[in-house]
C-alpha cells in the first residue's frame, strides 16, 4: 500500500529532511565543541590552581588553545540556534556554559536531549 492509497500515514517531505539533516550536522558539531571546550576548560582550571595556588609554572599555552577552542565553540553554537531559532536567552546561557568548569557538559546534554526530541535528530 502506498501512501496516497492511506491517508493516515504521513510523507517526509525533502524539505523537512534536509532541514533535519543541517540540524543533525550542526547539533554533533555543537556538542562535540561543548565537550573539546570544557576539557580545555577544565585544563586551564588546572594551570590556574597550579601556578597561583601552588607556585608551579605549568605551561602558559593552554590559556591560548582553550581560547581559540571557545571561539570555534561560539561560533559552532550561535549556528546551532539559529537553525534550531533559540531564544537569545537560551543562545547566550549555552554560550557563556564555555567559560564556567563543568557547565558545559551538563548544558551540552540538556541541549542535546531537547533538541533531539524537538527535531527527531
Amino acid at each position: 500500500m502506498t501512501t496516497s492509497e492511506n491517508p493516515t500515514e504521513t510523507t517526509v517531505t525533502p524539505a523537512r529532511t534536509a532541514n533535519t539533516a543541517k540540524i543533525g550536522s550542526a547539533l554533533l558539531r555543537y556538542r562535540t565543541l561543548a565537550w573539546i571546550t570544557g576539557l580545555w576548560l577544565l585544563l586551564l582550571t588546572g594551570e590556574m590552581i597550579a601556578k597561583y595556588g601552588f607556585g608551579m609554572h605549568p605551561p602558559t599555552w593552554i590559556a591560548v588553545v582553550h581560547g581559540w577552542v571557545y571561539f570555534v565553540y561560539l561560533l559552532f553554537t550561535t549556528d546551532l540556534a539559529i537553525k534550531v531559532r533559540w531564544s537569545a536567552w537560551r543562545t547566550i546561557g549555552t554560550l557563556l556554559a564555555g567559560t564556567i568548569p563543568l557547565l558545559s557538559f551538563y548544558v551540552e546534554h540538556v541541549n542535546a536531549k531537547r533538541i533531539k526530541q524537538e527535531f527527531g535528530v
